[in-house]
């Protein structure tokens, strides 16, 4: 049993019980289901109505944001010059269907256009001097640039000389604006627009809808893209308040509606089930695939099925990037081990704050996927660099409540260069500088937890009896949906539960623990599967009590429909 870490476990909130019964009367609801509404900061009736029922005119003005006027009078004027415009965007997820979109846009409104994706390996991250030069030679005078730009200022400074404007749709926090055209970005310090948590594909949605809105046209059109707007905001993992909520509510619907021929492709390669599709399938099936392209290949294929009019078209290029995919799981699972293998056998990792890992050769492509890997074994922040000529590039990834963007900027003298957000980032460093870095990087941490490890924790919403758990109960979650950071799946907790009939380990690897509970002085008895958790085989075999931390799922068998537990986290009662 002294190998089983207990994790931290957290109540979301700490609300009044009068609060919680005020709440249920009010919107005429459980008081179970008023917690939860409580916890995601839905405070009365009303805002219950507005969150449980998104609609579509709730999005935003996207005159809201600042210099949206500027952009839509640079995109008439080249339309009525006839210029052409060259739509440039990173090579993720985000990058790729913000692309996809913004192209599509510019070709049904007659812009002469074409787009350009950076290769990760040749030009990194952001706007280029590759993609600059290629604008010049090839006569565009208008670059709009997605999810990337705002850090770019001696490139656009480059098109300003060539006489090519550079209108910037971005998401990422500026320090310095860049001398464009037009900047676009939420996150302008003087910028009023409420959400600042737009990705960078909703940024150029926007820009869309001011175009129409301009011109006093009807917004189907910009509407009909909202399903790769909610991929790109599943993926880049944003916050699911009220606005991103609504692009993924109706991009959902979108999606699950008029299936594009590449999205289609995708989703038959992956073998997608045929149900219903949720923003876990937009995260899990399609944004891997779609990333697996850059990560692989080449951004450019991601774009080419996304914006293909047919399926024989859509399906070749599918059928290229689920090879990308297959190769770049192989390769995840092999540089992990190998990272896993350095971390183990060096002794600064043995009472370090961080963890920062190199070697030679390791694919750039899937640094970033290895770097989370890594912090489910270690959960500290995580760089994984890869090596070539004399030079370490690579990614970060953090944990709750470390800001890896502000850890990198306070050690900023050993880096080449360095971009991101707060959870995820890219750098780049000469390898002499390895040592060096790595140590300022955990001592800037250490200092910023005074010394105090951050430890994992599990938060749940609010403690149930098996007996409370019905159909009635999982149905009435389902509104809550779509889910993402600060509306996330509800976790219940649940005490005092003892093994009822038999544990079992199941999995390819038998590694997941499937479990048939009860819990004590209740007569339910629910069906459970813990995965990754076979360490905890013997304690409930032994018939200790044990409390459950879960989402619930339905489980579909042989025709009949039971609710499952998905167990997050076990741990011996007290």
């Amino acid at each position: 049993m002294s190998t089983l870490k207990e994790n931290i476990w957290k109540k979301r909130g700490n609300f009044s019980s009068e609060e919680i019964i005020e709440l249920a009367q009010q919107a005429a609801t459980t008081e179970a289901f008023a917690e939860i509404l409580l916890q995601r900061n839905v405070l009365t009736a009303e805002q219950a109505k507005t969150f449980l029922r998104p609609e579509i005119n709730q999005l935003l003005d996207p005159f809201g944001l600042k210099d949206m006027d500027k952009a839509i009078s640079r995109l008439i004027s080249a339309k009525e010059k006839n210029e052409k415009i060259l739509v440039y965007g990173d090579y993720d997820v985000d990058g790729t269907t913000a692309v996809a979109v913004f192209y599509s846009f510019l070709k049904h409104e007659g812009f002469e256009c074409d787009f350009y994706i950076p290769d990760r390996y040749k030009e990194g991250y952001g706007f280029s001097t590759a993609g600059v030069e290629f604008a010049h030679e090839n006569n565009f005078s208008l670059i709009v640039t997605l999810d990337c730009g705002i850090k770019d200022g001696p490139r656009i400074e480059q098109c300003n000389e060539y006489g090519i404007d550079v209108i910037v749709c971005d998401h990422h926090t500026p320090e310095i604006l860049p001398p464009a055209f037009a900047v676009v970005n939420p996150k302008r310090t003087d910028c009023t627009y409420e959400n600042k948590g737009l990705c960078g594909c909703a940024v150029g949605f926007k820009v869309i809808c001011a175009w129409f809105i301009h011109h006093n046209e009807p917004l189907d059109f910009a509407y009909s893209f909202l399903d790769l707007v909610a991929v790109a905001t599943g993926a880049d993992i944003v916050p699911v308040t009220p606005e991103n909520r609504v692009l993924l509510h109706f991009g959902l619907k979108e999606i699950n509606t008029h299936f594009r021929p590449g999205i289609a492709e995708l989703l038959t390669n992956a073998k997608h089930s045929g149900k219903v599709l949720k923003v876990v399938d937009l995260v899990f099936l399609l944004a891997p695939r779609i990333n697996a392209a850059g990560r692989i290949f080449s951004g450019k294929r991601a774009v080419e099925v996304l914006v293909a009019q047919n399926s024989e078209d859509a399906k070749v290029v599918a059928a290229e990037i689920e090879k990308n995919n297959y190769e770049r799981k192989g390769l995840d699972r092999n540089i992990t081990q190998e990272a896993l293998d350095i971390i183990a056998v060096d002794p600064f990792y043995e009472d370090s704050f961080t963890t920062v890992v190199k070697k030679e050769g390791w694919h750039k492509g899937v640094v970033g996927i290895v770097a989370s890997r890594i912090i489910e074994s270690y959960y500290k922040p995580t760089i994984v660099l890869t090596e070539e000529d004399g030079i370490l590039s690579g990614s970060v990834r953090s944990i709750e409540g470390i800001d890896v963007y502000d850890m990198l900027s306070a050690c900023e003298e050993h880096l080449i260069q360095f971009g991101g957000h707060s959870m995820a980032a890219g750098l780049k460093l000469k390898s002499e500088n390895f040592i060096a870095f790595r140590e300022a990087f955990d001592k800037v941490v250490r200092k910023f937890t005074n010394d105090i490890r951050i430890e994992r924790c599990h938060f749940y919403d609010t403690e149930i009896q098996f007996d409370q758990i019905t159909f009635a109960l999982y149905e009435s979650l389902q509104p809550l949906e779509p889910h993402g950071p600060e509306n996330l799946r509800p976790v219940f907790l649940s005490k005092n539960i003892k093994n009822a009939r038999f544990t079992k380990l199941v999995g390819a690897h038998a590694d997941h623990l499937q479990l048939h509970v009860k819990q004590a002085g209740n007569m339910a008895e629910m069906k459970g599967i813990a995965f990754k958790m076979k360490d905890w085989v013997f304690p409930v075999l032994e018939g200790k009590e044990i409390d459950l931390l879960f989402q619930l799922n339905e489980n579909v068998w042989n025709g009949q429909s039971s609710i499952q537990l998905e167990v997050l986290d076990i741990r011996l009662s007290a």
